[in-house]
């Protein structure tokens, strides 16, 4: 696979994220044009080699089914020759170098031993008439590539606006995940997780490194080549977090660390009201009980 380009999504409210994980690709040696997809109209000035990117008819098609602003990420579908990852991504190794000797669509996630969030009831029923083994097949939607044009635009929407797609491709409320793992399994192409036989790359996730991680890369051909926050606390210290604060100024990290602790308490306050919550409703059963 010779990649051409690398997409990402964005918005103003994960600038730093973004910033970090575009210095992160250029450090590796890696020029390549990064194609912005924007979350929603909340926009930032991108760095130099950056663009934003959208393709109209699939942005008009989703807002006019109201569908999760995630699920513009359906565009990469169409082009070909790509690597696109989230904005919470670190590149460690140059994404030209690793994907050079794959073809088809690439992933190098760990869902394939942990397929929660990766499909519905209906997208399951159409692997499971395929194969046994479609956990293998599934992957995060927060960092795949591929070197072929799966869908163009008309048959990406006709596609998706199935019967038996639209409730997870279009309708599905949370996220992506699940819809765009349909499409892809759906379309054929060959899926391959570099986390899996014969590569065996080591874990590309940061909740998989809960402490020291360095002694998991000795073999460099099996080191991951990005690491996906992807959920992961980062109120919670862990070494890995220094790979991402590696990438922002003094000032950066000074208003990073502003926006984690805002989002702690907030947290925190959301639990303790789900606390309270349950212990009234412990109450009120209790006493629905007494004699």
């Amino acid at each position: 696979m010779k990649i051409d380009k690398i997409i990402s999504m964005a918005n103003q409210n994960v600038k730093l994220r973004f910033l970090a994980m575009e210095r992160s690709l250029r450090d590796t040696g890696c020029d390549l044009p990064l194609l912005v997809i924007p979350y929603d109209d909340n926009l930032f000035d991108l760095p130099k080699g950056s663009t934003w990117w959208e393709i109209p008819e699939i942005i008009h098609w989703l807002d006019r089914e109201k569908s999760h602003p995630v699920m513009r990420k359906y565009q990469c579908l169409t082009i070909n020759n790509y690597q696109f990852v989230d904005s919470d991504v670190c590149f460690l190794r140059n994404p030209q170098d690793v994907l050079e000797p794959f073809s088809g669509f690439i992933t190098s996630c760990g869902h394939w031993h942990n397929p929660e969030q990766t499909y519905t009831e209906e997208s399951l029923h159409l692997m499971l008439t395929k194969t046994t083994a479609w956990q293998s097949k599934v992957f995060n939607t927060g960092q795949f590539a591929c070197n072929q044009e799966i869908y163009n635009t008309q048959s990406l929407i006709t596609t998706a606006m199935q019967p038996e797609f639209v409730d997870t491709c279009v309708k599905f409320p949370h996220h992506e995940q699940p819809g765009l793992n349909m499409l892809v399994f759906s379309s054929g192409v060959k899926i391959t997780n570099l986390t899996l036989p014969p590569v065996y790359m080591e874990s590309t996730w940061a909740g998989d490194y809960p402490d020291k991680y360095e002694h998991y890369w000795t073999d460099s051909h099996r080191k991951p080549y990005l690491i996906h926050w992807a959920g992961t606390r980062m109120d919670i210290p862990r070494p890995m977090n220094q790979i991402f604060y590696n990438y922002l100024t003094a000032s950066e990290k000074a208003e990073w660390d502003e926006q984690v602790k805002t989002a702690s308490l907030k947290r925190n306050k959301q639990n303790r009201s789900f606390r309270a919550f349950a212990r009234k409703i412990k109450r009120a059963v209790l006493t629905l009980n007494q004699p």
